[in-house]
């Protein structure tokens, strides 16, 4: 095998000084902040809420509007329109979860329930949100259409049992959702 031998480039005295290089960035960013004093900055029409610059006033401004169509955000169960579970906790969000941030125990549905065909639902069912990474792929499994990953990013808590959902906290941000579920079909 050959060996290739690279030499390094001369440098210039100019570009062995630092001090160019610092006056370069001096300058940029006094030419930025020259044109967020005049209001010019990119953004500045939208998020100018003190009159300076580009800067949002957090809980006041949110992201809400700017959002992209296919952003992803905190996880949420969702019921159907007559306020039913749509989750058969078939348990295949919990195998495609790659952090392993989900967790469902199922249990049985009352023989006497009018829906007992239906298999099971979840007893339990946590979501770890300090280990989602919000990949949506528990979304794209379940058969039917129980898990939406809403377009929520403000997901706080004090502790880290604060940010572990479980399925009532999951289904109050869920809400309800419209359109056919396999689970509650006649036919099925």
């Amino acid at each position: 095998m050959a060996i290739i031998k690279v030499t390094r480039p001369k440098l210039t005295l100019l570009e062995k000084l630092y001090f160019p290089s610092i006056v370069k960035g001096m300058f940029v960013t006094f030419k930025h902040a020259i044109r967020s004093l005049r209001g010019k900055s990119l953004g500045a029409d939208s998020l100018n809420s003190s009159g300076l610059g580009v800067t949002m006033q957090y809980p006041e401004q949110k992201w809400d509007d700017h959002l992209p169509e296919h952003y992803r955000g905190v996880p949420a169960l969702v019921t159907d329109e007559q306020d039913r579970e749509r989750c058969v906790s078939c348990q295949l969000c919990e195998f495609i979860c790659p952090p392993k941030a989900i967790t469902i125990i199922p249990g049985e549905i009352e023989s006497d329930d009018p829906w007992a065909k239906v298999e099971k639902r979840p007893k339990e069912f946590d979501i770890d949100m300090t280990r989602c990474i919000y990949c949506g792929m528990c979304e794209e499994v379940c058969p039917e259409q129980a898990i939406f990953l809403r377009k929520d990013y403000a997901m706080t808590g004090l502790s880290r049992a604060d940010m572990v959902n479980d399925k009532e906290r999951l289904y109050e941000i869920g809400g309800v959702r419209t359109g056919l579920v396999n689970k509650w079909n006649e036919i099925k």
